[in-house]
């Protein structure tokens, strides 16, 4: 990626952020739903510290570009990327309580229960989490029945035993058992992954695409989310806490096996590239129309922070 692509890219991926955090700040200060009886005001005010705190916002930019792919409804994506949002941010949320990662600093900023408490930090966690499956199932979102409730099965799998918290389960017992080679790379398709992987798919569910489409687009986010999870792991060796954001070496320090540091730097970045290509390959029967996805799978595995 050239410097001029690469300014290109991050001007592509700073207006999608602003876009995504406008729809989740419209979400979030919104008055009671129908059946919903009150917000209690702490509450929003921790989902809102955890939610709209900055973040690169990759995920919802891998569900509104995927559903560009096939000229996809623009409003309705933007709600999907806002749902996923809310999960990914749930799960950084309870990932830095102290029975988990116990992390003082999220994006530079103090964490949900450090601002707040532990508690008041779990139930935001919990109530982004619902509220997710609430805007996805919403007729807000503009799209046909069945979508939606594909959208949410695909969503709840990505998310579940089965995913995202099945692989936190597995890096949590990796502190104590460690994993093979083969064991590292399920946990972290499963961590970091999963919901990557839902991000890229859910573009073709939401403008229902064929099937191989599906499939592929599924192929490219799990390409890029084992790139996304090699370049952290790689980062947590040689980056700095101020460059992060957080704190740095944390894998190293609770035991934890990963693999950059199993195979070393130099192999981390020679995996790094070759994921890359994979991930472009997967996108050359779109032509030019992905040329905004095969940025950001460049930018997946080569990002400083």
């Amino acid at each position: 990626m050239t410097k001029d692509d690469q300014m290109a890219f991050e001007m592509a991926l700073g207006a999608r952020a602003a876009a995504v955090e406008g729809q989740l700040r419209q979400i979030l200060d919104g008055r009671p739903l129908v059946a919903e009886i009150v917000r209690p005001e702490r509450l929003m005010a921790a989902m809102r510290h955890g939610v709209l705190n900055g973040g690169k916002r990759l995920r919802p930019f891998l569900v509104t570009e995927s559903a560009a792919l096939f000229s996809a409804d623009g409003e309705a994506a933007l709600r999907i990327a806002a749902a996923l949002e809310c999960v990914h941010c749930y799960s950084l949320i309870h990932d830095d309580l102290p029975a988990m990662d116990n992390d003082d600093l999220r994006r530079g900023q103090p964490t949900v229960h450090k601002a707040f408490d532990e508690a008041t930090a779990i139930l935001a966690g919990d109530a982004l989490l619902t509220l997710a499956f609430d805007i996805v199932a919403d007729e807000a979102t503009m799209l046909p029945a069945e979508r939606r409730a594909a959208l949410v099965l695909a969503l709840a799998r990505a998310a579940g035993a089965g995913g995202m918290v099945g692989g936190q389960t597995l890096d949590l017992e990796a502190e104590r058992i460690r994993p093979d080679e083969a064991g590292i790379i399920r946990l972290q398709a499963m961590k970091t992954g999963a919901l990557i992987r839902f991000a890229c798919e859910a573009g073709a569910i939401i403008a229902g695409a064929a099937p191989s489409d599906r499939e592929r687009l599924a192929e490219f986010g799990s390409a890029i989310g084992l790139a996304f999870q090699l370049a952290d792991d790689l980062l947590d060796l040689t980056a700095d806490a101020r460059q992060m954001g957080k704190a740095t070496n944390k894998d190293a320090a609770a035991g934890k096996a990963t693999l950059a540091a199993l195979h070393g730097p130099v192999w981390a970045r020679e995996q790094l590239h070759g994921l890359i290509d994979q991930a472009h390959a997967l996108l050359e029967p779109y032509g030019e129309a992905a040329e905004l996805l095969k940025q950001a799978a460049t930018f997946v595995a080569t990002r400083s922070s």
